[in-house]
Protein backbone atom coordinates (compact mmCIF):
# COMPACT_ATOMS: atom_id res chain seq x y z
CA UNK A 1 0.00 0.00 0.00
CA UNK A 2 1.29 3.47 -0.83
CA UNK A 3 0.14 6.86 0.20
CA UNK A 4 1.24 9.72 -1.13
CA UNK A 5 0.82 13.03 0.39
CA UNK A 6 0.73 11.55 3.72
CA UNK A 7 2.19 14.79 5.59
CA UNK A 8 -0.84 16.04 4.24
CA UNK A 9 -4.38 16.98 6.15
CA UNK A 10 -6.27 13.94 3.98
CA UNK A 11 -3.20 11.88 3.31
CA UNK A 12 -2.50 11.45 6.94
CA UNK A 13 -5.68 9.82 7.86
CA UNK A 14 -5.52 7.49 5.35
CA UNK A 15 -2.21 6.38 5.71
CA UNK A 16 -3.25 6.29 9.89
CA UNK A 17 -6.27 4.09 8.71
CA UNK A 18 -4.54 1.78 6.72
CA UNK A 19 -2.16 1.07 9.26
CA UNK A 20 -4.66 0.96 11.82
CA UNK A 21 -6.44 -1.70 9.27
CA UNK A 22 -3.26 -3.46 9.59
CA UNK A 23 -1.58 -2.98 6.38
CA UNK A 24 1.52 -2.28 5.59
CA UNK A 25 1.77 1.51 4.18
CA UNK A 26 4.71 3.25 2.34
CA UNK A 27 4.05 6.73 3.06
CA UNK A 28 5.39 9.74 0.49
CA UNK A 29 5.55 13.04 1.04
CA UNK A 30 8.31 15.84 0.51
CA UNK A 31 7.24 17.89 3.93
CA UNK A 32 10.13 20.45 3.26
CA UNK A 33 8.35 22.02 0.46
CA UNK A 34 5.14 22.14 2.57
CA UNK A 35 3.81 25.75 2.69
CA UNK A 36 3.17 25.09 6.00
CA UNK A 37 6.09 23.22 7.23
CA UNK A 38 5.78 22.85 11.03
CA UNK A 39 2.17 21.55 11.02
CA UNK A 40 3.70 19.14 7.66
CA UNK A 41 6.70 17.84 9.75
CA UNK A 42 4.53 17.68 13.03
CA UNK A 43 2.02 15.09 11.11
CA UNK A 44 4.80 13.69 8.81
CA UNK A 45 6.45 12.62 12.69
CA UNK A 46 2.87 11.23 14.04
CA UNK A 47 2.15 9.18 10.52
CA UNK A 48 6.00 7.64 10.73
CA UNK A 49 5.18 6.38 13.81
CA UNK A 50 2.09 3.90 12.98
CA UNK A 51 2.73 0.07 12.73
CA UNK A 52 3.49 -0.87 9.93
CA UNK A 53 4.31 2.41 8.27
CA UNK A 54 7.68 3.10 6.54
CA UNK A 55 8.19 6.93 5.59
CA UNK A 56 9.79 7.80 2.31
CA UNK A 57 10.70 11.91 1.84
CA UNK A 58 9.90 11.82 -2.29
CA UNK A 59 9.23 14.69 -4.65
CA UNK A 60 7.76 12.73 -6.78
CA UNK A 61 7.85 15.51 -9.39
CA UNK A 62 11.65 15.36 -9.23
CA UNK A 63 11.65 11.40 -8.92
CA UNK A 64 8.24 9.75 -9.52
CA UNK A 65 7.59 6.70 -8.10
CA UNK A 66 10.21 3.23 -8.55
CA UNK A 67 8.64 2.09 -5.19
CA UNK A 68 5.32 1.30 -6.88
CA UNK A 69 7.11 -1.88 -8.11
CA UNK A 70 6.33 -3.66 -5.17
CA UNK A 71 2.42 -2.46 -4.37
CA UNK A 72 -0.67 -3.12 -5.41
CA UNK A 73 -2.74 -0.06 -4.49
CA UNK A 74 -1.33 3.72 -4.85
CA UNK A 75 -3.53 6.86 -3.49
CA UNK A 76 -2.07 9.64 -4.60
CA UNK A 77 -3.12 12.77 -2.47
CA UNK A 78 0.07 14.33 -2.64
CA UNK A 79 -0.08 17.65 -4.13
CA UNK A 80 -0.17 21.42 -4.22
CA UNK A 81 -4.21 22.55 -2.84
CA UNK A 82 -5.62 25.48 -2.69
CA UNK A 83 -7.74 28.28 -4.55
CA UNK A 84 -6.61 30.96 -3.18
CA UNK A 85 -3.02 30.46 -3.64
CA UNK A 86 -2.72 28.84 -7.41
CA UNK A 87 -3.18 32.25 -8.90
CA UNK A 88 0.19 34.47 -9.91
CA UNK A 89 3.73 32.59 -8.64
CA UNK A 90 1.34 29.95 -7.91
CA UNK A 91 0.35 28.50 -11.01
CA UNK A 92 3.50 27.45 -11.58
CA UNK A 93 3.81 25.63 -8.15
CA UNK A 94 -0.25 23.88 -9.12
CA UNK A 95 1.45 23.11 -12.71
CA UNK A 96 4.48 21.12 -10.89
CA UNK A 97 3.30 19.59 -7.70
CA UNK A 98 0.27 18.48 -8.91
CA UNK A 99 0.48 17.61 -13.17
CA UNK A 100 3.90 17.19 -13.07
CA UNK A 101 3.88 14.55 -10.05
CA UNK A 102 0.92 13.10 -11.41
CA UNK A 103 2.47 12.27 -14.93
CA UNK A 104 6.04 10.86 -13.22
CA UNK A 105 3.29 8.74 -10.86
CA UNK A 106 1.34 7.08 -13.37
CA UNK A 107 4.24 6.52 -15.69
CA UNK A 108 6.04 5.01 -12.94
CA UNK A 109 2.89 2.96 -12.51
CA UNK A 110 2.53 2.21 -16.12
CA UNK A 111 6.51 0.62 -15.74
CA UNK A 112 5.17 -2.41 -14.11
CA UNK A 113 4.14 -5.36 -16.55
CA UNK A 114 0.87 -5.42 -17.23
CA UNK A 115 -0.84 -7.75 -14.73
CA UNK A 116 1.26 -6.25 -11.44
CA UNK A 117 0.20 -2.50 -12.05
CA UNK A 118 -1.27 -1.52 -9.46
CA UNK A 119 -4.78 0.11 -8.73
CA UNK A 120 -4.04 3.58 -8.44
CA UNK A 121 -6.79 5.87 -6.51
CA UNK A 122 -6.54 9.79 -7.69
CA UNK A 123 -7.49 12.63 -5.67
CA UNK A 124 -9.21 15.12 -7.59
CA UNK A 125 -11.45 17.87 -6.39
CA UNK A 126 -15.33 19.72 -6.39
CA UNK A 127 -13.81 22.54 -8.29
CA UNK A 128 -13.35 21.08 -11.52
CA UNK A 129 -16.66 21.73 -11.94
CA UNK A 130 -17.03 25.14 -10.96
CA UNK A 131 -19.96 26.93 -9.24
CA UNK A 132 -23.10 24.38 -8.61
CA UNK A 133 -26.10 25.84 -10.07
CA UNK A 134 -29.96 24.97 -9.09
CA UNK A 135 -28.87 20.90 -8.65
CA UNK A 136 -25.90 18.93 -7.69
CA UNK A 137 -22.83 18.56 -9.59
CA UNK A 138 -23.10 14.85 -11.42
CA UNK A 139 -19.89 13.28 -12.50
CA UNK A 140 -20.69 13.59 -15.70
CA UNK A 141 -21.07 17.22 -15.74
CA UNK A 142 -19.10 19.41 -18.03
CA UNK A 143 -15.91 20.79 -15.97
CA UNK A 144 -15.72 24.46 -15.91
CA UNK A 145 -12.32 25.10 -13.95
CA UNK A 146 -12.17 28.81 -12.60
CA UNK A 147 -8.53 28.78 -11.08
CA UNK A 148 -5.21 27.82 -11.64
CA UNK A 149 -5.93 24.97 -9.14
CA UNK A 150 -8.86 23.85 -10.51
CA UNK A 151 -7.33 23.71 -13.95
CA UNK A 152 -4.57 21.70 -12.73
CA UNK A 153 -7.10 18.83 -11.40
CA UNK A 154 -8.64 18.66 -14.23
CA UNK A 155 -5.58 18.24 -16.26
CA UNK A 156 -4.89 15.40 -13.30
CA UNK A 157 -8.09 13.79 -14.14
CA UNK A 158 -7.05 13.37 -17.48
CA UNK A 159 -3.80 11.95 -17.62
CA UNK A 160 -5.81 9.79 -14.92
CA UNK A 161 -7.88 9.13 -17.67
CA UNK A 162 -5.33 8.10 -20.75
CA UNK A 163 -3.54 6.17 -18.47
CA UNK A 164 -6.80 4.06 -17.71
CA UNK A 165 -6.90 3.64 -21.57
CA UNK A 166 -4.01 2.02 -21.47
CA UNK A 167 -4.63 -0.38 -19.26
CA UNK A 168 -3.93 1.55 -15.79
CA UNK A 169 -7.08 1.09 -13.23
CA UNK A 170 -7.30 4.30 -12.26
CA UNK A 171 -10.51 6.08 -9.80
CA UNK A 172 -10.96 9.50 -9.39
CA UNK A 173 -12.60 10.53 -6.39
CA UNK A 174 -13.74 14.12 -6.70
CA UNK A 175 -13.36 15.89 -2.53
CA UNK A 176 -15.93 18.45 -1.66
CA UNK A 177 -14.78 20.74 1.23
CA UNK A 178 -12.48 18.59 3.64
CA UNK A 179 -12.49 19.63 6.88
CA UNK A 180 -11.53 18.09 10.42
CA UNK A 181 -8.63 17.31 12.18
CA UNK A 182 -5.10 18.51 10.70
CA UNK A 183 -7.28 20.65 8.20
CA UNK A 184 -4.24 23.13 7.07
CA UNK A 185 -4.42 26.09 8.02
CA UNK A 186 -5.03 28.35 4.88
CA UNK A 187 -8.74 26.83 5.01
CA UNK A 188 -11.81 27.87 6.02
CA UNK A 189 -12.46 26.29 9.58
CA UNK A 190 -9.15 26.25 10.57
CA UNK A 191 -8.62 30.09 10.15
CA UNK A 192 -12.25 30.34 11.68
CA UNK A 193 -11.61 28.34 14.91
CA UNK A 194 -7.98 29.89 15.15
CA UNK A 195 -9.69 33.45 14.97
CA UNK A 196 -12.13 32.55 17.34
CA UNK A 197 -10.10 31.26 20.15
CA UNK A 198 -8.06 34.21 19.95
CA UNK A 199 -10.70 36.77 20.49
CA UNK A 200 -10.46 38.12 16.68
CA UNK A 201 -12.98 38.91 14.13
CA UNK A 202 -13.52 36.00 11.98
CA UNK A 203 -12.03 36.80 8.79
CA UNK A 204 -14.78 35.48 5.55
CA UNK A 205 -13.83 36.25 2.06
CA UNK A 206 -17.52 37.70 0.29
CA UNK A 207 -20.60 38.31 1.73
CA UNK A 208 -20.81 34.94 3.30
CA UNK A 209 -23.48 33.61 1.37
CA UNK A 210 -21.29 31.12 -0.28
CA UNK A 211 -22.59 27.58 0.47
CA UNK A 212 -20.66 24.25 0.49
CA UNK A 213 -20.93 20.67 0.61
CA UNK A 214 -19.04 20.27 4.15
CA UNK A 215 -17.65 16.74 3.99
CA UNK A 216 -15.63 15.76 7.46
CA UNK A 217 -12.44 14.14 6.66
CA UNK A 218 -13.62 10.38 8.52
CA UNK A 219 -16.32 10.14 5.58
CA UNK A 220 -13.83 10.78 3.06
CA UNK A 221 -11.02 8.34 4.52
CA UNK A 222 -13.69 5.85 4.65
CA UNK A 223 -14.73 6.26 0.65
CA UNK A 224 -11.25 6.31 0.09
CA UNK A 225 -10.86 2.41 1.68
CA UNK A 226 -13.55 1.34 -0.07
CA UNK A 227 -12.60 2.84 -3.45
CA UNK A 228 -9.09 1.20 -2.73
CA UNK A 229 -10.64 -2.04 -2.26
CA UNK A 230 -13.54 -2.28 -4.83
CA UNK A 231 -12.77 -3.07 -8.53
CA UNK A 232 -13.96 -0.03 -10.55
CA UNK A 233 -14.20 0.69 -14.31
CA UNK A 234 -11.08 2.12 -15.08
CA UNK A 235 -11.33 5.75 -15.18
CA UNK A 236 -14.25 6.60 -13.37
CA UNK A 237 -14.63 9.53 -11.30
CA UNK A 238 -16.88 9.21 -8.18
CA UNK A 239 -18.11 12.55 -6.11
CA UNK A 240 -17.03 12.12 -2.18
CA UNK A 241 -18.81 14.68 -0.57
CA UNK A 242 -21.71 15.78 1.44
CA UNK A 243 -25.07 15.97 -0.55
CA UNK A 244 -26.84 18.72 2.16
CA UNK A 245 -24.48 22.08 1.36
CA UNK A 246 -24.64 24.32 4.55
CA UNK A 247 -23.90 28.00 3.81
CA UNK A 248 -20.63 29.60 4.85
CA UNK A 249 -22.95 32.13 7.35
CA UNK A 250 -24.78 28.75 8.91
CA UNK A 251 -21.77 27.08 9.53
CA UNK A 252 -19.83 29.93 11.62
CA UNK A 253 -22.93 30.06 13.40
CA UNK A 254 -23.01 26.08 14.10
CA UNK A 255 -19.06 26.83 14.78
CA UNK A 256 -19.16 29.22 17.36
CA UNK A 257 -21.99 27.42 19.22
CA UNK A 258 -19.58 24.81 19.59
CA UNK A 259 -17.22 27.00 20.98
CA UNK A 260 -19.43 29.26 23.33
CA UNK A 261 -18.56 32.30 21.99
CA UNK A 262 -19.95 34.99 20.16
CA UNK A 263 -17.59 36.14 17.38
CA UNK A 264 -17.40 39.20 14.88
CA UNK A 265 -17.08 38.96 11.32
CA UNK A 266 -14.40 40.30 9.27
CA UNK A 267 -15.21 41.07 5.32
CA UNK A 268 -12.75 40.46 2.99
CA UNK A 269 -12.29 40.70 -0.70
CA UNK A 270 -13.66 37.69 -2.41
CA UNK A 271 -11.48 34.90 -3.67
CA UNK A 272 -11.03 34.67 -7.74
CA UNK A 273 -12.10 31.23 -8.90
CA UNK A 274 -14.02 30.42 -5.72
CA UNK A 275 -17.49 28.74 -5.82
CA UNK A 276 -20.65 29.95 -5.08
CA UNK A 277 -21.66 26.56 -4.14
CA UNK A 278 -20.83 23.44 -3.85
CA UNK A 279 -23.12 20.54 -4.27
CA UNK A 280 -22.24 16.87 -4.21
CA UNK A 281 -24.60 14.14 -6.35
CA UNK A 282 -23.55 11.21 -4.76
CA UNK A 283 -25.80 8.55 -6.08
CA UNK A 284 -23.02 7.47 -7.86
CA UNK A 285 -20.86 7.12 -4.68
CA UNK A 286 -23.76 5.03 -2.94
CA UNK A 287 -24.33 2.89 -5.70
CA UNK A 288 -20.36 1.90 -6.44
CA UNK A 289 -19.04 1.72 -3.01
CA UNK A 290 -21.98 1.67 -0.86
CA UNK A 291 -21.00 5.04 0.89
CA UNK A 292 -22.79 7.94 2.12
CA UNK A 293 -21.36 10.77 4.73
CA UNK A 294 -22.47 10.62 7.97
CA UNK A 295 -20.95 13.16 9.74
CA UNK A 296 -23.34 15.91 10.58
CA UNK A 297 -21.57 18.82 10.17
CA UNK A 298 -22.20 19.53 14.25
CA UNK A 299 -20.70 16.43 15.09
CA UNK A 300 -17.82 17.26 12.82
CA UNK A 301 -16.88 20.93 14.06
CA UNK A 302 -17.17 19.72 17.46
CA UNK A 303 -14.22 17.22 16.39
CA UNK A 304 -12.35 19.54 14.96
CA UNK A 305 -12.50 22.29 17.78
CA UNK A 306 -11.82 19.41 19.88
CA UNK A 307 -8.11 19.18 18.05
CA UNK A 308 -7.57 23.15 18.20
CA UNK A 309 -7.80 23.08 21.46
CA UNK A 310 -5.76 20.09 22.20
CA UNK A 311 -3.04 21.45 19.80
CA UNK A 312 -3.12 24.78 22.09
CA UNK A 313 -3.03 22.98 25.19
CA UNK A 314 -0.01 20.64 24.14
CA UNK A 315 1.86 23.39 22.69
CA UNK A 316 1.36 25.85 26.14
CA UNK A 317 2.60 22.75 28.05
CA UNK A 318 5.90 21.97 25.72
CA UNK A 319 5.21 18.71 26.02
CA UNK A 320 7.61 16.43 23.61
CA UNK A 321 6.43 15.01 20.33
CA UNK A 322 5.15 11.71 22.47
CA UNK A 323 2.93 13.29 24.40
CA UNK A 324 2.01 15.29 21.22
CA UNK A 325 1.31 12.16 19.67
CA UNK A 326 -0.92 10.49 22.44
CA UNK A 327 -3.29 13.76 22.18
CA UNK A 328 -4.10 13.86 19.21
CA UNK A 329 -4.45 9.88 18.91
CA UNK A 330 -7.12 10.71 21.76
CA UNK A 331 -9.63 12.98 20.37
CA UNK A 332 -12.84 12.12 18.88
CA UNK A 333 -11.91 13.60 15.11
CA UNK A 334 -9.20 10.95 14.75
CA UNK A 335 -10.38 8.15 12.26
CA UNK A 336 -7.31 6.41 12.31
CA UNK A 337 -8.61 3.70 14.62
CA UNK A 338 -12.43 3.61 12.97
CA UNK A 339 -13.00 1.30 10.15
CA UNK A 340 -14.98 1.99 6.96
CA UNK A 341 -18.85 1.52 6.92
CA UNK A 342 -18.93 -1.60 5.51
CA UNK A 343 -15.58 -2.86 6.43
CA UNK A 344 -14.60 -3.85 2.90
CA UNK A 345 -11.41 -1.86 2.88
CA UNK A 346 -9.98 -4.96 4.65
CA UNK A 347 -10.11 -7.23 1.40
CA UNK A 348 -6.96 -4.60 0.14
CA UNK A 349 -4.02 -7.16 -0.47
CA UNK A 350 -0.73 -5.47 -0.01
CA UNK A 351 2.34 -6.21 -2.04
Amino acid sequence: MVVTGAAGFIGSHVADAFSAAGHEVLAVDAPRRSPTPDLARRTWAEVAARPGVVAAEIDLAVHGLDAVAAADVVVHLAGRPGVRDSWGAGRAVAERDNVLATRRLLASCMGRPARRRPRVIVASSSSVYGSAGRRPNREDDPLSPASPYAVSKVEVERLAGLAARDGLRTVLLRYFSVYGPRQRPDMAFHRFAEAALDGRPLPVFGDGRRSRSFTHVRDVVAATLVAAAEELPPGIAVNVGHDEPVGVTDAIGLLTGVLGVRAEIRREAPVAGDAERTWADTSRARRLLGWTATTGLAEGLTDQIAWHRELRAVSRSGAPAERREAARSSLPGGVGGRPPQDGRAEGVRVG
